[in-house]
């Protein structure tokens, strides 16, 4: 019987405890309230929630005797003995045993309330009334001259091109104000070309980090549910000067705040093995959720890219 949905302890980080959605785990984590003593972890086999027999109790409690007893030994007094002397020197050894999950089964927990706007693992652009899932292998910006940037990969590297420090991947939020266009669609074929242009042919201060560009190509391109609304999305391959180049993303759609300004999210993920993986930018704007909304349906919610 597969779990429901709900907060348990993240089988790869015991120490968090993370979102389960019925199916499938999510990126959201958080640190565990305190609840009293810890379960039992569940016996293999034995699916969350499900009440342990006696003889898998009874298995339990004979591996943690087991454990304790090992704890003891080890920690046994050593005597020392110096030469002819006839007192002797103990030396003490503290064992703490830690339990280790046996699979990637979650193991419960009390609270089964979803994961908020402020959950770590959500960025909020306030502007835009938007908050973007942060996916393993993301962080929040720093040192970063674009205000704009929503998130980055974790780390750097020197430039291929000119001198500088260049990120693998990057997620840009713009509110369209110099456009009178709305047309999701027309937005994203707009803007893909100056998203091109700023992630790899010149950056802000007019140097080229990756030679400039020398060719692109069309990957796909589609209607798109963002935040309960339709929106378009345009994605390039581009190849560059210097580097391995990379594939950049153009997203429009409406914001669902204030006066529904259209909102472009880019994309930038550089190619090669040590680019972020591109499945992230699908993942990342599934994980799109007007600030507020948990739920995520709405106009266009049946929309989605194809390969």
């Amino acid at each position: 019987m597969t779990p429901p949905p709900g907060w348990y302890r993240d089988p790869r980080h015991p120490h968090l405890e993370r979102w389960w959605d019925g199916t499938a785990w999510t990126e959201h984590r958080r640190e565990p309230a305190p609840v009293g003593p810890p379960p039992v972890p569940p016996a293999p086999g034995r699916p969350p929630g499900g009440e342990a027999s006696g003889r898998a109790k009874v298995i339990a409690l004979t591996t943690a005797g087991v454990v304790l007893v090992a704890a003891i030994v080890t920690g046994a007094l050593v005597l020392r003995e110096d030469d002819g002397a006839e007192d002797s020197t103990t030396v003490t050894e503290s064992i703490t045993p830690t339990f280790a999950p046996t699979s990637e089964t979650p193991s419960p927990v009390e609270s089964t309330s979803e994961p908020s706007a402020d959950d770590p693992a959500v960025v909020e652009d306030q502007l835009n009334g938007i908050t973007v899932p942060l996916l393993d292998g993301w962080v929040r910006p720093e040192f970063i001259v674009d205000d704009d940037v929503l998130m980055a990969t974790d780390g750097t590297y020197d430039c291929p091109g000119d001198p500088g420090v260049c990120r693998h991947g990057l997620v840009i939020s713009r509110t369209v104000t110099d456009n009178a266009e709305t047309s999701p669609e027309a937005l994203a074929k707009a803007d893909i070309t100056d998203a091109a242009d700023a992630a790899y042919d010149r950056d802000l201060v007019g140097k080229r980090p990756f030679g400039g560009i020398e060719s692109h190509e069309l990957v796909k391109a589609g209607p798109v549910a963002v935040a309960g609304r339709a929106g378009y999305f345009v994605r390039w391959r581009v190849k560059t000067a210097k580097g391995p180049g990379g594939y950049v993303q153009s997203l429009a759609f409406q914001s669902s705040v204030g006066t529904e300004t259209p909102v472009v999210v880019r994309y930038v993920f550089d190619a090669g093995e040590d680019g972020p993986p591109l499945a992230d930018m699908d993942r990342i704007t599934k994980g799109i959720r007007s600030t507020g909304d948990t739920n995520g349906g709405g106009v266009g919610s049946s929309i989605g890219p194809t390969d």
